[in-house]
């Protein structure tokens, strides 16, 4: 429990700075990482179908689901500094970061 709440506590402070950036730039010319594309072809690849403007919490957080995500993120080791902390993630993309629009994963 005090490894989850130090993770969240991390991904609240990096959610507020996200939100901020795709605030105010338009997201098509925003790079948060130098590999942003491998990660979002690699994503593709392995989540074709997943609705990514509305999450269904069951798609990330089931045991069938957490199979997917272990390995897809195990991918990134030594390639992206914080690959396997938790991050916060609204649920509609439209909607701001609020309690009921956001999930830790």
């Amino acid at each position: 429990p005090r490894v989850e709440l130090a993770w969240a506590m991390k991904a609240h402070q990096h959610a507020q700075v996200y939100f901020n950036l795709i605030s105010s730039v338009d997201p098509k010319f925003l790079n948060l990482t130098k590999v942003d594309d491998q990660i979002y072809e690699e994503f593709r690849k392995t989540f074709r179908d997943l609705k990514i403007d509305v999450l269904d919490p069951e798609e990330l957080k089931s045991e069938p689901a957490k199979e997917k995500w272990r390995p897809f993120c195990l991918r990134f080791e030594g390639v992206v500094e914080d690959f396997n902390y938790g991050t916060l993630l609204r649920l509609d993309s439209r909607r701001e970061y609020t309690e009921e629009n956001t999930i830790f994963g």
